[in-house]
């Protein structure tokens, strides 16, 4: 199946590489591999708190998206938002599994035994983020996701819209109210 190419030249690239995925091309593959593996990865990390999960499932992202690169078409939006969508339903489904409840992370244990070490002024960041995270916890799973998206993985506006399924306008309502939640949920000092 032809692509329909993007005007600007940055997705020009990356449409050239996904033409040439879809005739046979393992270097064309390989090059969006390239490009949008940290950006995978990145998303799956927060989500699954261990780096090993993250990139067995970045790696099974990229598997998925080579089995479905024929399906594959310009529609205005980004190759990165059809691979986070893919890697966000992997996460989803890991999630949900049995076996992920039973994992105890020895990165989180770690992470623990360090709040005893340090400065003053390292308690009082690491209180800071425990704080900001109580708070993006009382988010709605939605909001959360959004937040996540737009400030941890620095997509665009359209690009979270097209992750999450949803149009750009309902992402940006989304964002500003995720945003004013979380700001009410904070202490004064970390407004």
């Amino acid at each position: 199946m032809p692509v329909d190419v993007p005007a600007t030249a940055g997705q020009l690239d990356v449409w050239e590489q996904v033409r040439r995925a879809q005739a046979g091309d393992a270097e064309g593959f390989g090059r969006l591999y390239d490009r949008y593996s940290g950006v995978v990865f990145r998303y799956l990390l927060p989500r699954v708190h261990d780096r090993a999960t993250a990139e067995d499932l970045t790696s099974e992202t990229f598997v998925r998206a080579f089995r479905r690169i024929d399906s594959l078409s310009f529609q205005g939006r980004d190759v990165g938002a059809w691979l986070v969508t893919i890697a966000r339903n992997l996460v989803l489904d890991h999630l949900k599994s049995g076996r992920y409840r039973l994992e105890v992370s020895t990165a989180d244990m770690r992470e623990v035994d360090r709040a005893t070490d340090g400065t003053e002024d390292a308690v009082l960041r690491r209180l800071a983020s425990a704080e900001v995270l109580a708070g993006v916890r009382q988010l709605s799973a939605d909001q959360r996701e959004c937040l996540v998206l737009r400030f941890l993985q620095g997509l665009s506006v359209a690009e979270t819209a097209a992750a999450m399924g949803r149009k750009d306008g309902a992402v940006k309502a989304l964002q500003h109210r995720a945003v004013r939640r979380l700001a009410a949920l904070l202490p004064d000092g970390l407004r």
